[in-house]
């Protein structure tokens, strides 16, 4: 979870507390106060003044700096949302624009930007300024691959601003920390964050770039910025800001979080229309910073049900309007709308959660259990358990991953597009492309590993057991889970004997009678799979990986697999 650093007089002075002459604020209130925000006080030095907090929550991006925390501490004790103008700019004003050229849709398609003026950088704003930078770019931009910042000095800018490509050898500028210009290619092959970034951009023969009308280049996004216009100092009072990425509802958010930031320091924000060569989900040119949320109504019966107290609509909608949200009552619905810097709204149970924030955990009675029961692990669980102890003796290590993953990895790196087994179960409102999708399979989370741990000493020998969802009309929701053992082996040698052996060797300490019968399936070598049975039931499948796949991988053994279903009875 996301622990960030604020200032006590910075944030005092975000929260209102020093221009109102109220008293400063106590460990004990401010105690009282995180748990608005699912934050907790991990340290703090009284002699600097610093504050660590941890939030519990990684699905509030727009919590994590001193100014949300303190924005939504302050909603909360003024009990109305601040207005932000910003958002609803008449289409028909003029304002600075960004191009995008064509062709960036291939490398790094959206951008997003806005102005900030008036507003004087400190010290504990710059601060501030770099941490939520970081913490947006690392987190919830997935180390700068999703999302990434740049933050400039304005003055130096000459509108309009143009998104481009450019080759690596066509365009020298002096990049932050460095006193000598340089290409994008030397930039890449020395400077510590090109080593450290440049594996994004990797592999495209032209790579983007900010210009202004100019000429003057403002970065390599998502890279380095240059020293002359993008190096942010105290005292600077007008600034660009900047979001590049592959998502574009994530690249608005984020410009979003800091256009409201700066605000919330007294900084005047002027929206930029991005144009695209073609049309996106938004149109082709984009007024940014946004509104893009859209309003949900949610019935009060529901909202009472999870929270096991009755509660009037006007109580639900006075809860809502206190933390942020925009509400209004209709019957026996309220209908919801998040503000602007969030977009975590993906059930109704987010806005259940954010009621009971909002009214207090205190304020609900405790409900004692009725009955009494002793809890035990479930026979699937009891069997789950055994497997591994089972592996680990076989000479496997465990994994543990995620059940969601992209459809690239569980479909197209597999090489199942377009065969019978190019079924998912899709998550329908995703943040994020990396985890739409609910894994059919065990092998692609094991094949992920493999490929990260290329230098390390072969034979590799991996398993894990966990849930995977198959589609399935039959049950309620439209799938099932099923819990799964997967296996790999990876070395020169691997072949399908040497898997068999394994699994031979496991089904006869689960005294389970199988038998194996061809298959032809994408991911394996034809001739080199089989379909495993057990009492005439299909409970599996083994064989050795199919070229192509390992190359989609970039792994470079062979490498063979089987997996087991382990809620079919394999134990007799």
């Amino acid at each position: 979870m996301p622990t960030i650093s604020i200032n006590l007089k910075d944030f005092e002075q975000l929260l209102g507390h020093r221009a109102s002459g109220a008293q400063p604020v106590t460990t004990d209130q401010l105690e009282a106060w995180l748990p608005l925000v699912k934050g907790e006080l991990k340290d703090q030095d009284a002699a600097t003044g610093e504050l660590r907090i941890e939030l519990q929550d990684s699905n509030r991006p727009d919590l994590w700096s001193c100014e949300g925390i303190a924005r939504q501490i302050r909603i909360k004790l003024a009990g109305t949302a601040p207005a932000y103008p910003f958002f609803k700019s008449a289409k028909t004003q003029k304002k600075p624009r960004v191009h995008v050229s064509p062709g960036m849709e291939r490398v790094r398609p959206y951008l997003a930007a806005c102005t900030a003026n008036g507003y004087r950088v400190t010290a504990e704003g710059l601060a501030q300024l770099i941490q939520v930078q970081e913490k947006l770019a690392d987190i919830f931009g997935r180390k700068r691959q999703t999302v990434s910042i740049g933050l400039y000095r304005l003055p130096a800018i000459v509108f309009p601003v143009t998104y481009d490509l450019v080759t690596p050898d066509e365009v020298r500028f002096t990049p932050l920390g460095f006193e000598e210009k340089m290409s994008l290619r030397e930039i890449l092959a020395v400077h510590p964050k090109g080593l450290e970034y440049g594996p994004i951009i990797a592999g495209h023969e032209r790579l983007p770039i900010l210009h202004d009308a100019e000429g003057q280049v403002l970065s390599l996004p998502p890279i380095i910025n240059s020293r002359e216009i993008g190096e942010v100092w105290v005292g600077d009072d007008a600034l660009f800001v900047e979001v590049t990425g592959t998502d574009l509802l994530m690249v608005l958010l984020t410009l979003n979080i800091m256009a409201v930031n700066l605000a919330d320091r007294g900084a005047a924000i002027e929206p930029v229309d991005v144009v695209y060569p073609e049309s996106t989900d938004l149109g082709k040119t984009i007024r940014t910073p946004i509104d893009f949320g859209k309003a949900r109504s949610i019935p009060i019966t529901m909202i009472e049900a999870a929270l096991g107290q009755a509660l009037s609509a006007d109580q639900v909608q006075t809860a809502l309007l206190d933390y942020g949200w925009e509400a209004s009552v209709s019957r026996d619905q309220v209908s919801v709308k998040l503000p602007p810097y969030r977009n975590d709204l993906m059930h109704a149970v987010d806005v259940v959660e954010d009621v009971a924030i909002s009214r207090g955990y205190g304020d609900f009675s405790p409900v004692m259990p009725a009955q009494f029961t002793v809890g035990s692990l479930s026979r699937v669980e009891q069997m789950s358990d055994r497997l591994r102890d089972l592996m680990v003796g076989i000479g496997f290590q465990e994994i543990i991953s995620n059940i969601m993953a992209s459809r690239a990895e569980l479909i197209d790196r597999m090489r199942l597009a377009g065969s019978e087994w190019d079924r998912l179960v899709e998550v329908s409102n995703a943040m994020t492309q990396t985890f739409s999708c609910l894994r059919q399979a065990i092998a692609p989370s094991l094949l992920k590993v493999e490929a990260a741990s290329a230098r390390s000493f072969y034979p590799h020998r991996l398993f894990e057991v966990g849930e995977v969802a198959l589609p399935d009309p039959t049950h309620d929701m439209g799938s099932r889970t099923v819990m799964r053992l997967g296996a790999l082996i990876a070395h020169a040698s691997a072949n399908f004997s040497e898997a068999h052996s394994c699994l031979d060797l496991l089904l006869y300490y689960l005294d389970c009678p199988y038998q194996l019968e061809p298959l032809a399936h994408p991911s394996f070598l034809e001739g080199r799979a089989g379909r495993i049975l057990s009492q005439g039931r299909p409970i599996g499948l083994i064989g050795e990986l199919h070229p192509e796949v390992l190359e989609l991988w970039q792994v470079t053994m062979p490498a063979v697999v089987f997996e087991l279903d382990v809620d079919q009875r394999t134990e007799r």
